[in-house]
């Protein structure tokens, strides 16, 4: 199995009805896929690339060599093996990764101001992906057979002024690791949230998914295209029919992989359950719900301990709250 390539294209007609039959077919059977045709500008990813480059080599770049505690710990290892003549022990719980978070909303928010066009340039970027994420999650709903808008209300916690869903984005680098074979880029997760947008590196690889017969399948570096990935939440509001996949990535020692996520992610207090409409009815009568009741902070609380570690009890954890 491959990661689909799903072009989206004019979305009217024909168009509109190829795109959402591939596309809910990939969130069903896989939970990834790679966007075509999305309409963001390429002028724009490009000027976002040079940006999130600069900004690492920089200011980050020097701080990752020397200061990380990847780096820090990988070199203990090969010190240590060197001084016992044995063969160096892997890095365990630790990722070759150097990372911010960008907070759109949070009006405090210290943007990096190296270069001087970081912030401009990153907030017309969330303009678009945000557009982007809720055109997507309105069509999610009509595959779904939910009313129009029921998602994006849904991860907003309500459909008021003040109810808005919580977007974000994570601008990652892994630097070339010198034994990629003791330390991981990153460690097989799923994703807490709702919708995943991802504009990766076009030339350097390492992004894998666990495909659902238990194999690690590559999603390669596409130029102009972004990496949609479904989480946790769209997987407990669809009861199980979208997937939430597992991902990971690799460490290399040829180059330096850019990956910028966006999250589109419920509120802390919206509260998730499955919808209605998609709930089967055994015959005794009463609703099979296969996922909780629970608010997204809650779950948040549990996914910050237990990410690396099987969904199945997050759920579990949460489904003991009252609600």
């Amino acid at each position: 199995m491959a990661i689909p390539v799903i072009e989206m294209g004019s979305l009217i007609g024909n168009d509109k009805e190829r795109f959402m039959a591939e596309m809910g077919k990939a969130c069903e059977e896989v939970g990834f896929f790679q966007l075509k045709g999305h309409g963001i500008p390429v002028e724009l990813m490009e000027r976002v690339k040079k940006v999130c480059s600069q900004h690492y080599n920089h200011v980050r770049e020097p701080k990752f060599k020397t200061e990380s505690v990847p780096v820090k710990l990988l070199n203990k290892s090969l010190m240590e093996a060197e001084l016992s003549s044995s063969e160096p022990k892997k890095v365990e719980n630790v990722d070759w990764e150097d990372c911010i978070v960008l907070q759109y909303a949070q009006e405090d928010y210290p943007w990096p101001s190296d270069p001087s066009e970081f912030k401009e340039t990153m907030m017309e970027f969330g303009k678009e992906i945000t557009r982007l994420a809720e055109s997507l999650l309105e069509l999610l709903s009509e595959i779904l057979g939910l009313e129009k808008g029921y998602l994006k209300r849904t991860l907003a916690g309500g459909d008021g002024p003040a109810d808005k869903a919580f977007f974000g984005t994570k601008i990652s680098h892994y630097p070339p690791c010198p034994r990629p074979d003791l330390v991981e880029g990153l460690r097989a997760h799923t994703d807490a949230g709702g919708l995943i947008l991802l504009f990766q590196d076009d030339e350097v690889g390492g992004l894998q998914v666990l495909d659902n017969t238990g194999r690690w399948i590559d999603a390669p570096p596409m130029k102009d295209t972004l990496v949609i990935d479904v989480g946790d939440q769209l997987e407990a509001i669809s009861n199980g029919r979208y997937r939430s996949a597992w991902h990971r990535v690799l460490a290399t020692d040829n180059g330096n992989r850019m990956s910028v996520a966006s999250f589109y992610n419920p509120s802390l207090d919206a509260v998730i359950s499955p919808a209605p409409q998609l709930l089967s009815q055994p015959k005794e009568g009463s609703e099979l719900s296969l996922y909780p009741k629970f608010m997204f902070g809650d779950y948040m609380n549990v996914y910050a301990q237990q990410k690396f570690l099987p969904k199945e009890p997050r759920f579990e954890a949460v489904a003991a709250l009252q609600y």
